[in-house]
């Protein structure tokens, strides 16, 4: 779920001291103080009834374009929303919903399953599904899986594709080295070169990283494209973009054994504190959202066009009436 434009997914410790800046900032983020007294939350009202459903967002664009889609989805049913942006890193904005500053949290499957426990080796979705359930403490909960995803991919051009017959990760073994364009942390990462050998049997020592810390962004699409890489590590959703804006022309590799979890987008909330019917509204848009979806939604977002996040959203949720 390292992101310069997408979330950085590490478990990690919360320190008292960064919760407690991250929910101080939600006051100024949102367009009323977030950490107010609500309604009775919880207490079964249905929408329009006045209770305001606080959506919170992660500090990368696509997590608010979610979040602005739940919330436009929601206020068509009648619910009073508010939406805090850019609250911070996992650690950070599920303090705030564990304390109850916000209600409402967008997040990955696969990311948020690891930071309370551990995935067994290639997990599927089923198997993200089941360990999710079993590991997300008492006063959260969560709604539907939607198909879409935003997860770890390794992608080559279409042309090294074609010429070596490039389908699945484990035909990365096909070549005389493997050079990944990826972040300097991929280095370590359980589906990094660890992964490609142990789970792939691509030989260790053709294996070789070449760190970039964009985040899959031009820099990192330039050095596949220039041929300085022979893959590289790009998020499904994140529009393969070069530094003049020209989208470059990549396949993104079949992982069959699941060495990269199902990152589907999912709602994360606070036990009891939703009103009747609102997780309803967010299953219902989260159905018909897929990848694809969101790749569109954030070239519109980095692209030339350079909408912003709550037009993006009223924009998807109108198309979908």
């Amino acid at each position: 779920m390292t992101f310069a434009a997408s979330p950085v997914r590490l478990r990690a410790v919360i320190a008292a001291p960064l919760a407690a800046l991250g929910v101080l900032a939600l006051a100024a983020c949102a367009d009323s103080d977030p950490t107010a007294a609500s309604g009775p939350g919880g207490s079964g009202e249905s929408g329009g009834s006045g209770e305001t459903v606080k959506i919170g967002t992660a500090n990368f664009p696509e997590s608010e374009i979610i979040g602005q889609i739940w919330a436009e989805a929601l206020r068509e049913e009648g619910y009073e929303v508010e939406v805090t942006s850019g609250i911070g890193s996992r650690e950070v904005y599920i303090s705030a919903l564990q304390e109850g500053s916000v209600t409402l949290v967008p997040e990955y499957a696969g990311n948020l399953t690891q930071f309370f426990g551990d995935l067994p080796e290639g997990a599927d979705e089923a198997a993200v599904r089941d360990t999710l359930a079993s590991v997300l403490p008492e006063d959260l909960a969560v709604g539907e899986f939607a198909p879409g995803e935003s997860k770890d991919a390794y992608r080559v051009t279409r042309a090294a594709a074609d010429a070596h017959g490039l389908k699945t990760i484990g035909d990365l073994g096909k070549l005389d080295r493997v050079t990944v364009a990826a972040p300097p942390e991929f280095a370590e990462r359980p589906y990094g070169p660890k992964g490609l050998a142990d789970v792939y049997g691509v030989d260790a020592s053709r294996i070789t990283v070449t760190p970039i810390s964009d985040g899959g962004g031009p820099l990192t699409v330039a050095a596949l494209v220039e041929g300085k890489a022979d893959a590289a590590n790009i998020y499904t959703t994140s529009p393969a973009l070069l530094h003049d804006g020209t989208e470059a022309d990549l396949v993104i590799l079949d992982d069959p054994k699941h060495l990269i979890p199902a990152q589907n987008v999912v709602p994360l909330y606070k036990a009891g504190q939703l009103p009747d019917g609102a997780l309803d509204a967010i299953n219902k848009i989260d159905a018909a959202l897929t990848t694809d979806d969101l790749v569109a939604m954030n070239l519109r977002n980095v692209g030339a066009e350079r909408a912003e996040p709550a037009q993006i959203a009223k924009d998807y949720v109108a198309g979908r009436k």
